[in-house]
């Protein structure tokens, strides 16, 4: 029988689990929730990538409700827990494609190797298999590989990818994309770009003229920017955020390559940073083991706890 997705979320998230869990254990076994206890969970919060803002609330919360009180490992866990579902929360939305724009144009960015392309592809099998027209654009134009993958994405969604040749002009393809797209009524258009952050400034204004020349024929596009990040960066996914929103007007984050990763926690500490809407968390290598991003199931999983009773 198949795992479910709370399951392949746990399985995905055992690293992130085992730095912090394992840490929880060790801290508390049936001990009271002192001074020293507290200092003690905030450098666990911090060196699991949740950031020096969460842990200090965190802390400021289990300080003036559990102060004094001796506490076991799982009552750790459940209000760490919660206190993590209520930072994420507010974030944790689902992306939707709008029905007014045809196609609704989604710009997706990010360092090479984050896994934009596969993100793309991910999302178009999920979106095509909901009844959606779904278009691609090989935008990362100078990477042949990315080009390719891409098209071997087109050939099992059964989606068509515009390509060109090497290093050609990602801006004419966007444009051409769109064209076609309106052409033949397609509900989503992805369009995967470059990502060399090495050179800013080229990169900045190759997404600019992308943007640019869409708008000669919709001036509504692009409807979403996905900025997609790869957790086992770590802390570094925090300044991606901040050089990607000075590029392009982010809408929303995919953290990706969670199972690969002992850094979980940064989902915690963007949320918190910057508010920006998580639409997905890629937990595998699998299709569907890209998917929604849901607050309880991911605060729950990151510090070992099982699914709620509760089901969708």
């Amino acid at each position: 029988m198949a795992l479910g997705f709370f399951s392949r979320l746990k399985q995905g998230l055992s690293r992130s689990t085992q730095k912090l869990g394992g840490g929880l254990s060790s801290v508390f076994t049936k001990r009271k929730l002192d001074d020293e206890a507290l200092e003690e969970l905030e450098d666990l919060l911090i060196t699991a990538d949740l950031g020096p803002n969460v842990a200090e609330r965190v802390i400021e919360s289990f300080r003036s409700s559990r102060f004094g009180t001796e506490v076991t490992d799982e009552e750790i866990r459940d209000a760490l827990a919660n206190e993590i579902a209520t930072i994420l929360d507010p974030v944790a939305i689902p992306f939707k494609p709008n029905p007014e724009h045809k196609p609704h144009v989604v710009l997706v960015v990010g360092v090479n190797g984050t896994g934009k392309t596969t993100t793309i592809g991910k999302m178009a099998r999920s979106f095509s298999e909901q009844g959606k027209k779904v278009m691609m654009v090989a935008g990362d134009t100078f990477r042949a590989a990315a080009v390719e993958q891409l098209q071997v994405w087109g050939e099992r969604t059964h989606c068509p990818v515009i390509a060109g040749p090497p290093n050609c002009d990602a801006a004419g393809l966007a444009f051409e994309g769109l064209k076609r797209g309106k052409a033949e009524g397609a509900d989503l258009l992805f369009i995967d770009t470059a990502g060399r952050l090495h050179n800013k400034s080229a990169l900045m204004e190759e997404l600019a003229k992308v943007i640019r020349v869409m708008r000669k024929f919709d001036e509504t596009a692009p409807h979403t920017v996905l900025l997609v990040l790869d957790a086992t960066t770590g802390q570094n996914a925090m300044e991606q955020v901040r050089v990607f929103r000075e590029l392009v007007n982010v809408t929303g984050l995919v953290v990706t390559k969670l199972d690969g990763s002992a850094r979980g926690g940064i989902v915690v500490a963007l949320a918190d940073s910057f508010g920006l809407p998580v639409h997905a968390v890629g937990v595998g290598e699998q299709a569907e083991d890209l998917r929604p991003f849901k607050a309880v199931d991911f605060a729950r999983g990151l510090v070992g706890l099982p699914e709620t009773a509760e089901k969708e």
